[in-house]
């Protein structure tokens, strides 16, 4: 199983960036996708959720709005279009699977991606 996210980078304040993460070795069609986020000496926080089709998503309090997520199950691949970025934005992002679970908790997820770092200048 491997989740391979990029698109990060730097950007200044305001600015939007898609991430991307590419799903390799399961189902993809059969689970969730999600996003988390998490910052150096902190707890990894839930972004974004994502069910089997694409019809359904769950956005956290703080990206609602402003973030979108997405999945292409031709391609096996989940987006994060990022939009109206904040220094606050900064930290790393993975994107993460689960069979079925419409969660928060990183526990509940069971494939993780190695993240891919966001940097947002003001």
């Amino acid at each position: 199983v491997q989740l391979q996210a990029s698109g990060g980078g730097l950007v200044q304040a305001g600015d939007s960036l898609r991430l991307s993460c590419a799903a390799s070795g399961f189902t993809f069609s059969s689970y969730f996708m999600g996003w988390f986020r998490q910052a150096p000496g902190k707890e990894r926080e839930f972004v974004a959720l994502i069910n089997w089709s694409g019809g359904m998503t769950y956005y956290a309090d703080s990206v609602k709005g402003r973030f979108t997520i997405s999945r292409d199950n031709a391609e096996k691949t989940v987006y994060l279009q990022m939009s109206s970025l904040k220094p606050e934005d900064t930290v790393v992002y993975y994107c993460t699977s689960n069979s079925g679970q419409l969660s928060t908790l990183p526990g509940d997820y069971d494939y993780w991606g190695q993240g891919t770092l966001v940097t947002v200048s003001s």
